[in-house]
């Protein structure tokens, strides 16, 4: 079958497309013939060796896949790896048939990035009706999903994004008011447009950026950190959280993939979603297998907006 395979870590030019053996059985896991794979930044960190688990070399990348089982079944379902194939095993707990009313490039989009956007606002920061949050990244794939989620339920949301026409998409999506990423008094600016301290805020950069986040989170606030797509290191100000009284929380998905409940409770709400059309995931490009190494590109130089995909029937 055909796959994207790594042998060694590095840029782009890494993800190159081979000719490999089928991937074994495995207790618990079914074989998905793969339409669609999805895209991530985390894909990014596991070609730079930077991702939370090291992977061994030769890998194929890839954590969600849409797919049939038996020729008939419609599925997405994540998976450890092993996406960007024509085949990929994927264990029941984390397989979903997918609604007639959910297209493949819907779904796609909410596996790794709908389910991250829901827990991050439901179960890391619980937000409730009238709160204020802030959402980074807000036309890329988990954003964009965020900034949905978070204003249907009631909040106050204050996106970030760094060009014009980002935050103008942000506005569209249900922002209630947009901040220039890029700006260097960053934390005035979300005060300026939250009108004051926010009660949470959503973090994936690090460095200076997650101070100046931090900055603008209220006494008795909450702040979810999700990545580190800046690279560098983040010093917690532990003395500042302590006088504040803020809960700083980290959210890693794969944590959740052994829950019974969590995840089968977020996908089914995503799905009503997106049937009843409160929720519309951003469909970015859409690129042939062999495309990898171009859409990793695209993706780490932050040019696209919605989510990216592959196209493994291509």
């Amino acid at each position: 079958m055909r796959a994207i395979v790594m042998r060694e870590f590095g840029g782009p030019d890494v993800l190159r497309l081979e000719d490999v053996p089928e991937p074994a059985p495995r207790a618990g896991h079914s074989p998905v013939e793969v339409t669609l794979a999805g895209v991530n930044y985390a894909d990014v960190h596991v070609r730079e060796d930077t991702y939370l688990k090291p992977v061994e070399l030769p890998y194929t990348p890839g954590n969600e896949v849409v797919g049939t089982i038996d020729g008939t079944r419609r599925v997405v379902g994540l998976c450890r790896g092993g996406g960007y194939a024509e085949r990929a095993l994927l264990h029941r707990r984390v397989t979903w048939d997918v609604p007639d009313a959910v297209s493949d490039e819907q779904a796609v989009a909410l596996a790794l990035q709908g389910n991250s956007a829901w827990h991050l606002l439901f179960t890391s920061l619980r937000i409730t009706a009238g709160e204020t949050v802030v959402v980074p990244a807000a036309a890329g794939g988990v954003g964009s999903l965020a900034v949905q989620l978070a204003a249907h339920a009631g909040a106050r949301v204050i996106a970030l994004a760094g060009s014009p026409e980002k935050r103008k998409l942000a506005q569209e999506l249900g922002a209630h008011a947009v901040v220039d990423s890029t700006a260097e008094d960053l934390t005035e600016r979300v005060l300026e447009a939250a009108g004051g301290p926010v009660e949470a805020a959503l973090e994936m950069t690090g460095g200076v950026t997650f101070e100046q986040i931090l900055a603008a989170v209220a006494p008795r606030g909450r702040l979810a950190v999700y990545g580190f797509a800046g690279g560098g290191e983040t010093n917690v100000p532990t003395r500042d959280l302590m006088a504040r009284s803020i809960t700083l929380s980290g959210f890693w998905l794969p944590q959740l993939y052994a829950d019974r409940t969590a995840l089968p409770t977020s996908m089914q709400a995503l799905f009503g979603a997106v049937a009843d059309g409160s929720l519309k995931p951003l469909i970015g490009a859409v690129r042939p297998l062999g495309e990898a190494a171009r859409v990793h590109r695209d993706l780490a130089a932050r040019t696209q907006t919605g989510k990216l995909a592959l196209d493994v029937t291509r």
